[in-house]
């Protein structure tokens, strides 16, 4: 469940300089890491409300659009001083930020689910789940701005999860109906 935030997280450091990149990912995880004890807090109280998946995902599809922007849209600078333009860190911090409000809730759920109502268990699993962000933001960071294909691959897995949230919102509302065999998906 952490993988999608370190998509986010390294896809959007990804555009950033070394020193910036690093600053982007530790941001990321103090948010990932302050969202996840809130949600797991309110845990069981938010999972009620089909509007905040369904919100939730609408925001994940608004942050796939920006990232393509990002990643795909920035333009080369012919000066022999700057090879390209580095996009603002301030906006950086805040689209990680928004990643992670958005997407923490899902993995404290997972967790909350798994742990059964022995905190210590919810403690550790939250830890081990930000710790997993750091490590695998990094390593997405440093392969996407290497190999621009990858990027595609974390849009697509994070449109996924932004589906899943808006299709499973609009089931609790029953305004759809999932076959019982793909509830699990969602």
């Amino acid at each position: 469940m952490s993988a999608d935030n370190a998509i986010i997280i390294g896809m959007i450091a990804a555009n950033f300089a070394p020193k910036h990149r690093y600053q982007i990912i530790m941001w990321g995880l103090l948010g990932a890491l302050v969202f996840r004890i809130v949600f797991a807090v309110f845990a069981s109280y938010l999972f009620g409300f089909a509007y905040i998946k369904i919100f939730g995902g609408l925001l994940l599809v608004w942050i796939v659009n920006d990232l393509r922007r990002d990643l795909f849209e920035t333009k080369k600078i012919k000066s022999p001083t700057k090879v390209s333009k580095e996009p603002s860190y301030i906006q950086g911090v805040y689209k990680v930020l928004f990643a992670d409000l958005t997407l923490s809730f899902d993995n404290v759920i997972a967790v909350a689910g798994a742990a059964k109502n022995n905190i210590n268990l919810l403690m550790f699993g939250l830890f081990l789940s930000v710790v997993l962000v750091g490590t695998l933001a990094r390593f997405f960071a440093k392969q996407i701005q290497n190999y621009k294909w990858i990027g595609y691959l974390g849009l697509i897995a994070i449109l996924v999860v932004a589906l899943q949230l808006i299709i499973g919102g609009l089931d609790d509302l029953d305004i759809i109906s999932i076959n019982e065999s793909f509830k699990k998906f969602f």
